[in-house]
């Protein structure tokens, strides 16, 4: 595993490493080897599911569940109905 223990990131810190792997995800999706490919999903993995292990009741956009999604031409906001709820 490359990087520090996701466990042990404090909340800002496990947030900012969550930005910058998604922020880095695209380029490498199409550009890096299939080994920088295979760690970048472990450590997207690692760091994802920490987040929702200390977030489990996070606030879910409507927009972004089957149902509203079946709906979203409607015109209905894709921002929790609920946040920090």
């Amino acid at each position: 595993m490359t990087g520090v223990d996701p466990d042990r990131l404090d909340d800002q810190q496990l947030m900012k490493e969550l930005e910058t792997i998604h922020r880095t995800r695209h380029d490498t999706l199409l550009y890096g080897s299939n080994d920088a490919l295979r760690a970048h999903n472990e450590r997207m993995a690692q760091l994802e599911g920490e987040y929702l292990r200390r977030n489990p009741r996070r606030p879910v956009a409507a927009g972004r569940t089957r149902e509203g999604a079946r709906e979203r031409g409607s015109g209905e906001s894709e921002t929790p109905e609920n946040p920090g709820t």
